[in-house]
């Protein structure tokens, strides 16, 4: 990944909000890179899902702009999908909404995504981790550039959490794909991310999960208990995972004495 390249999506002195009111972003700008792993943190109110209506271009920035590269896919994950526990439809059925896929696309997906032997269960009797990833599946069946999450662990457990991350990690890997992701959790998304961007209407801080959590703004925001959750959840996923980032992870031994 070399940052000198066109950035897939950026956003410039954005501000943005809903209706008439004050704007909830106030000059936002930010660039994502073919194949990083960014994620956004903030308090509730701090303006994470709006930001990400505007990236997507579902809601129209105040101010500033945002520059989408030619021809970008964008594969969504949202919040937590409610589906009628009374409507009976199978994983496969659901991956055609909106459009049919093929059945070789549908099957590469689920396994991409985690789960390829569900095609044939029904939704609504999936575990919440299963659904997840389901909905991970249905987001790369269009080959994406981007990935965005918008939340997508709430109603998981912790370990729940980590291995949906874990398995966004594969994902990333194995389409080259950029992955955006917003989130309140931050022991489990840190670990997780190349970059991660501290968000409460403006950027407070970004950098490296490490430069992050170690500032005092996002200190201020989140409090300074965060550190050792994450540094203890990093040094137990780093040996997973040295075949895919062994290059990434070199300066990662002075965390493992957090206690």
């Amino acid at each position: 990944m070399q940052p000198t390249s066109a950035p897939l999506l950026s956003a410039d002195q954005v501000s943005a909000g809903h209706g008439t009111n004050l704007p909830v972003l106030e000059n936002v700008s930010l660039a994502i890179h073919a194949g990083e792993i960014v994620t956004i943190v903030g308090p509730n109110g701090s303006g994470k899902s709006t930001l990400l209506r505007v990236l997507i271009g579902a809601l129209a920035p105040h101010r500033g702009k945002v520059t989408r590269s030619a021809g970008l896919r964008i594969g969504y994950v949202p919040q937590k999908l409610h589906i009628d526990q009374n409507l009976p439809i199978t994983v496969r059925r659901f991956l055609d909404l909106p459009h049919p896929v093929s059945e070789e696309g549908a099957q590469d997906a689920l396994s991409a995504a985690g789960v390829p032997g569900v095609a044939g269960r029904q939704m609504s009797a999936l575990s919440g981790g299963q659904f997840q990833r389901v909905l991970l599946a249905r987001a790369i069946l269009s080959r994406p550039h981007i990935l965005m999450l918008d939340e997508a662990t709430q109603g998981l457990d912790q370990p729940g959490s980590a291995l949906f991350y874990r398995q966004i990690e594969e994902v990333r890997a194995r389409l080259g794909c950029a992955v955006l992701m917003v989130s309140h959790e931050l022991h489990v998304v840190m670990s997780a991310s190349d970059r991660v961007i501290c968000l409460n209407g403006h950027i407070c801080c970004e950098g490296t999960p490490e430069v992050v959590s170690a500032a005092p703004a996002y200190r201020e925001l989140f409090g300074s208990g965060t550190g050792g959750a994450l540094a203890l959840y990093r040094h137990e996923h780093d040996h997973h995972h040295h075949h895919h980032h062994s290059h990434d992870h070199d300066d990662h031994h002075h965390h493992e004495a957090a206690p």
